[in-house]
């Protein structure tokens, strides 16, 4: 009864009211202590501090929640494929944590809708997106505890992404592959990084990947970490049947 009256009696703005419908319709189950939701969307540029002067902002949330979803994915995979061992299963949680899949999961939630910044959002790079996801997960597990955060993951996550076949043929980084296979084959490679800026106005980086002397790829991307994995995965593609044969 006390967790009833504490969601139901307790009084709230119309402000509050709002958000705690939005919040309960994105769980899929009653919010209790807004203040943690609200920690969760709130960006480091806002300048908040707690009575003790503490900065309040997602971003010791995003530890928490990257904890919390790590833990019931591990949990899951280990059920799930009994026969895989440490370092299968390590990759697999890999894939499914992976940034660019906490990115999806945080855009087709629309999360960033609700951060609170003195900064527009239309300057936060990719990973925003993941961040508040990571937050968000981290903000259950304080209002709710374990089994609900555990709940909303399993509804949010597994059943709706993890496909264990095609995850064990997903490829995360290209330029892992690329590297390991050269080192097996005791082959040189070196990954040329320039700036590129064009005429778009835009920082650009351009990327030469040489394997034994010889420009194998090019690319161009805004970051040069970017750009080394498109080079990558143009590299992969050419050399696809030898870096798959076993």
């Amino acid at each position: 009864m006390g967790i009833i009256k504490k969601i139901f009696n307790k009084s709230r703005s119309q402000e509050d009211g709002i958000f705690f419908e939005e919040m309960r319709k994105l769980l899929g189950f009653n919010p209790i202590e807004l203040s943690h939701y609200r920690r969760a969307f709130t960006h480091r540029s806002s300048n908040k501090t707690d009575a003790n002067g503490s900065p309040v902002n997602y971003e010791r949330l995003e530890f928490l929640g990257d904890a919390m979803l790590g833990s019931v994915i591990a949990a899951h995979l280990f059920n799930e494929v009994p026969t895989g061992d440490e370092g299968y299963l390590t990759k697999m949680r890999s894939k499914i944590v992976s940034r660019e899949h906490l990115n999806e999961l945080g855009r087709d939630l629309n999360l960033i809708k609700w951060v609170e910044s003195k900064v527009s959002t239309q300057h936060f790079g990719e990973n925003i997106h993941g961040n508040l996801f990571e937050a968000f997960i981290g903000a259950i597990y304080l209002d709710r505890g374990f089994s609900y955060c555990e709940k909303f993951i399993n509804k949010k996550v597994i059943a709706p992404y993890v496909d264990i076949p095609k995850l064990e043929g997903k490829v995360i980084s290209y330029k892992s592959l690329v590297i390991e296979w050269c080192q097996k084959e005791k082959k040189q490679f070196h990954y040329d990084v320039f700036e590129d800026n064009g005429n778009e106005g835009v920082k650009y980086f351009g990327v030469r990947l040489k394997i034994d002397g010889k420009v194998i790829a090019k690319a161009r991307a805004t970051s040069k970490k970017k750009a080394e994995e498109k080079a990558s995965q143009r590299a992969y593609f050419a050399f696809q049947e030898k870096i798959n044969k076993k």
